[in-house]
């Protein structure tokens, strides 16, 4: 592609690619040069251009000299738009999912509901992308970023087409609304799934953590497309269907206070639980192979996304019985001689714990006994609420560390404990699970959370191996 036919006036330069970071250009490459809360991508552009860069795509007051300067007030978005129209064609049906908790397993379940009717499917988000034939985890084994940067993400997107794709649903993550990181390709529906206190080390406040939030309804999704809402969380949920019909998108809302997909009951099971769900004006029960609260409400969201892009009402709730669980999401790892249940869950918010374990209790006929921490480099505020959280719903409660990163691990620990009374203190993380695991009795159940499906333990910078399953699964050997 010509950068004329791009932008007018551009001239017959070949374009090779495109580039967020100055290291990765090549000759002919479109570079993006946005001022960040750490790094001004601006104080690169000589490099850029030194190195090949035939355009910048940056502010208006931005000093480029040598290449074409392709200026925009909102540099970010400019460069997502030109950078998709670079990488078409993508799947042509592709979902969005926002929220603090239920990313991950919505947009997993989602592809999930689309690959049992028929459609070659994938799924985009902190597992890495997942298709019904492989799983291309991230690289550094601790789950990445939920949503990749706009020119990994685009270009994961086309491969994806080329690939025989022709459905995708991605992860939106606040950060990545915020940045512009999802721009560009058609989104036929987006998806809300609940907000709770997360992130504000980035946003600073509630309200404008939800406001990024917004950004999937009020931007991203297409004219005339669907927003799914679950209506069960309360304010935010109703914020977010005001979002959804100041835009005239087809409202899908589930939940308890759902009228498209409506959960009347919810009963658990001994692996999972049955639901009765209206919807079209009929009654429709399914055994849902997934145990939790919070599980059914990823699955009804799943249902309502796969139905807002064109799935039978009664065959996508019928398939909900053929779903599979999400990895390091309420996944049980072990049962110990003892005879109780190990439950691994990527819990790290304070609602996150408490949904973590309403779904375990209704199976805990002893105690539930929670092992968990706090990453490091992040919300500091969160973390006395998380203490609070488990001390309240656990029976035994054991804080060790998480991802410590560049902080000191005592004082992260210090700070969940000041809100736990009782709480035990075991700083090493094997050592933690190994102790819980001693400590259950047959009847008990251990949730071990925070980490999920993560692969390693970021120190300093460090990322040292660990899985929290691998490591249950060896503490009760």
């Amino acid at each position: 592609m010509r950068l004329g036919a791009l932008i007018p006036g551009g001239g017959d330069a070949v374009i090779t690619a495109f580039a967020l970071d100055h290291r990765k250009v090549a000759p002919g490459t479109i570079f993006g040069a946005f001022q960040g809360a750490r790094v001004n991508g601006e104080d690169y552009i000589s490099a850029a251009i030194a190195a090949g860069a035939i355009a910048i795509v940056a502010r208006p007051g931005a000093k480029v000299a040598g290449a074409l300067h392709i200026a925009d007030a909102n540099p970010r978005r400019a460069f997502a738009a030109l950078a998709a129209r670079y990488f078409a064609p993508f799947p042509a049906t592709t979902v969005a999912v926002t929220g603090t908790n239920g990313k991950t397993s919505t947009a997993e379940l989602t592809r999930q509901l689309w690959q049992l009717a028929g459609h070659r499917s994938a799924s985009i988000g902190t597992l890495g992308v997942t298709t019904g034939y492989d799983r291309v985890s991230p690289r550094d084994g601790t789950g990445g970023l939920t949503t990749p940067d706009v020119v990994t993400f685009l270009a994961t997107m086309a491969g994806l087409a080329r690939e025989g794709i022709s459905h995708a649903a991605f992860e939106a993550s606040s950060h990545g609304l915020d940045q512009h990181r999802i721009e560009g390709l058609p989104v036929k529906a987006g998806a809300f799934t609940n907000l709770s206190r997360d992130h504000l080390d980035y946003h600073g406040t509630m309200e404008a953590y939800f406001t990024a939030k917004t950004r999937l309804l009020s931007e991203v999704v297409d004219e005339g497309g669907s927003a799914v809402i679950w209506a069960d969380d309360g304010d935010w949920s109703a914020r977010m269907i005001d979002v959804a019909r100041g835009r005239s998108l087809t409202l899908l809302t589930v939940g308890e206070a759902g009228e498209t997909l409506k959960l009347v009951s919810r009963t658990p099971t001994t692996l999972g639980q049955d639901l009765v769900v209206q919807a079209d004006g009929q009654s429709h029960r399914i055994a849902l192979p997934l145990i939790g609260a919070y599980q059914a409400a990823n699955a009804l969201v799943s249902a309502g996304l796969v139905i807002a892009t064109g799935g039978d009402v009664k065959q996508t709730l019928s398939n909900l019985a053929r779903v599979s669980g999400v990895r390091g999401r309420l996944e049980r790892a072990v049962i110990t001689r003892a005879g109780a249940a190990v439950y691994v869950d990527y819990a790290h918010t304070p609602d996150a714990i408490v949904a973590a374990c309403a779904a375990l209790r209704p199976h805990v006929t002893g105690r539930l006994i929670i092992v968990f921490g706090a990453g490091g480099d992040r919300d500091a505020g969160k973390r006395p609420l998380m203490g609070e959280a488990a001390a309240a719903h656990a029976d035994v409660v054991v804080v060790t560390d998480d991802n410590p990163r560049s902080e000191d691990p005592a004082a992260i620990r210090a700070s969940i404990l000041s809100a736990t009374p009782g709480g035990q203190e075991i700083a090493d993380r094997r050592r933690a699970i190994s102790a819980a695991i001693t400590m259950a009795l047959a009847g008990d159940i251990v949730l071990i959370a925070g980490k999920g499906h993560e692969q390693g333990q970021i120190v300093g910078d460090r990322v040292l191996p660990f899985d929290d399953v691998t490591v249950a699964r060896e503490c009760a050997a």
